[in-house]
Parts: C-alpha cells; sequence; structure tokens
C-alpha cells in the first residue's frame, strides 16, 4: 500500500556532528573549527551547556530550536541569526499506517558556524551527511543555509508525491469493500496535508523575509538561490492545495462507496429472507391440518410447491438484477 521510497524517520539519536567541506567533499570533524557546520540533534542537558557556554550560541535560540510548537520563523540577536524552518517527516506508524508530519529545524548562524539543531534525525540532515548534495561549501556559510533550505524544499515535493502515490493505491481499492485500515490510512493522508500546507505558507513567510536581505546579508549569487527556493515553495504549496482537493474529493467518494455497499448487504438479507419465507409459509399451511387444500393427500405436493415457489421468486430477483447487484 506504501509507495517505493519511503523511509522512516523519527528515531532517536542524541549526538553532536562537526562536518566541513574539503577538497569538494563533506568531512567529519573531531572537534568544531572555523566554517564548519555543526549538527546536533536531541542534546543532552549537558551538551546545551556546552552549546551556550563554550560555543557561545544564544540560549533562547537554542531552546526555540529545540521547541516542537515553534512555527517557522527567522530573528537576529547580536551576531547570530536564527532560521527556524519547517521540515517534512515520513514515517510508518505501529498499525502499518503511513502518516507524514513536520516538526522544526533550527539554523543559527554565527560569524564563523552553521548549527542546525532539531529533536529528531531527519531526512535533510541524513542526505546532507550522506553526501546526496552537490557542491556544498560549510565555509559559505549564507550559500550553505540556502541550499539547506532548497533541499528541504524538495523534500516537501518527494513526500507530497508519495501522497499522490498513496492516493492512487486508496482509489483502486475503492472499488472493492472499503475497510478500516483504508479509512485510517485517508485520514491520515488528509492531516498529513493540512500539516504540510500550513508549514509551507510558514516557510514562504520566512525565505519572504530573508529575500529582503535585512537579516542576512545577500550576495547576487544568494539572490538568485533564493529565488529558486521561493519557486520550489509555490509550487509545493500548489500540489499541496490540489493532491488536498483530491483527498477530499476521495474522502466522499468513500462515505458513498460504504452507504452503496450498506445498502447492498441490506437488500441480500431481506432477498434472503423473502426467499426463505416462502417454504415457511407453504409447510406452515400444510402442517395445520387445513381443510380443502389442494393435494393434501399427496405428501411430497408441499415439497414440490415449496421448492417451484422459491424457484420462481429467486429467478424474479434475480431478474431485476438485485441479487447479484455489485
Amino acid at each position: 500500500m506504501y509507495p517505493d521510497g519511503c523511509c522512516l524517520y523519527g528515531k532517536e539519536v542524541t549526538v553532536i556532528e562537526y562536518y566541513k567541506t574539503e577538497n569538494g567533499r563533506l568531512k567529519e570533524l573531531d572537534r568544531m573549527e572555523a566554517g564548519c557546520w555543526v549538527s546536533v540533534v536531541d542534546p543532552t542537558a549537558k551538551e546545551m551547556k556546552m552549546l551556550i557556554e563554550d560555543y557561545g550560541l544564544d540560549s533562547g535560540f537554542l531552546k526555540s530550536s529545540l521547541d516542537e510548537e515553534e512555527s517557522s520563523r527567522v530573528e537576529r540577536e547580536e551576531n547570530q541569526t536564527l532560521i527556524i524552518v519547517d521540515t517534512a517527516v515520513s514515517e510508518i506508524s505501529k498499525n502499518e499506517t503511513l502518516r507524514f508530519y513536520t516538526m522544526p529545524l533550527g539554523i543559527i548562524i554565527t560569524e564563523q558556524q552553521v548549527f542546525t539543531i532539531s529533536l529528531r534525525s531527519s531526512k535533510v540532515v541524513d542526505d546532507i551527511v550522506a553526501g546526496r548534495l552537490r557542491n556544498l561549501q560549510t565555509s559559505f556559510r549564507t550559500q550553505f543555509v540556502l541550499k539547506l533550505m532548497m533541499h528541504i524544499t524538495s523534500t516537501y515535493l518527494v513526500y507530497l508525491k508519495q501522497i499522490d502515490k498513496a492516493s492512487d493505491v486508496l482509489e483502486r481499492q475503492l472499488h472493492g469493500a472499503v475497510k478500516n485500515q483504508q479509512l485510517i490510512q485517508m485520514m491520515e493522508l488528509e492531516k498529513s496535508l493540512v500539516y504540510f500546507t500550513t508549514s509551507l505558507k510558514s516557510n514562504d513567510v520566512t525565505v519572504n523575509r530573508i529575500l529582503r536581505g535585512r537579516v542576512i546579508k545577500l550576495y547576487e549569487e544568494d539572490q538568485e538561490l533564493l529565488e529558486d527556493v521561493l519557486i520550489e515553495l509555490k509550487q509545493a504549496q500548489e500540489m499541496a492545495s490540489i493532491y488536498s482537493g483530491i483527498l477530499a474529493g476521495m474522502v466522499d467518494a468513500c462515505g458513498s462507496v460504504i452507504s452503496n455497499n450498506l445498502n447492498f448487504v441490506m437488500w441480500r438479507l431481506t432477498t434472503v429472507t423473502i426467499v426463505l419465507a416462502i417454504p415457511t409459509m407453504v409447510y406452515s399451511f400444510y402442517g395445520m391440518n387445513t381443510l380443502d387444500l389442494p393435494f393434501s393427500d399427496y405428501t411430497l405436493f408441499p415439497t414440490i410447491l415449496s421448492v417451484v415457489a422459491t424457484a420462481v421468486a429467486a429467478l424474479i430477483l434475480f431478474k431485476f438484477g438485485r441479487f447479484n447487484r455489485r
């Protein structure tokens, strides 16, 4: 039921890692250096203290990055800039239901490093570590952040396509009986699209604020890259809106299918009741010692009459197309 390429994220990992681009490749470091990228996932209290006291991160920025309810925004405080963007997450729940949601990713830009901070690992960070993003230069902090935001937006597009594939599978299954698993899956997809739509709008506002150049100094290449991010965001918002409309129509169709299936089941039960009532009526008449019944002395007559009457009734119902209606 689930489209290929679906990944399971949300595993708990507590780690601080350091990476720097050297000779065109991302290399992991043992400690922080100038021009490096620091990946922080679910830091402990001790690690948070180290980030604040040893690395000089703003405590408010750090706490905001680890707040699941924090909305997308951009803020500057002295020599640090905080950008919070909503990232898309995909997972398969315990009841085998494919679900998507969003979680905030904090990006803190200091004078010499870029920090990414989140409560859980994400596909975006894992892709960068695995080297799936080309031409990354951690020393070019603004460009690195913009390429990171571009990949975040691209991840939305990937997951939206997965939602579309899952919707196609559910649509084909609507031709048969609708089960609880299918209904739960449709509700999860519909809820996921609501999350995506809201987060994409918030990210769009944040990127537009960065585009004005008041928070982060932008060069000409950065302006073009940021405009590409905006184009991707618009495309993702349009796709989410289209898929949301399609899924809403599917939910309505699902209600009609359930109602139609229920009506068909009730008709079949009624038909079986009518057919089975005919032999009961015949044997009831001949079993009450009623006088002047035709062929009352012939013991097989009630059986023959019951069979013939039942066959005729079943044939009539079958002819009207009710008995085998689908």
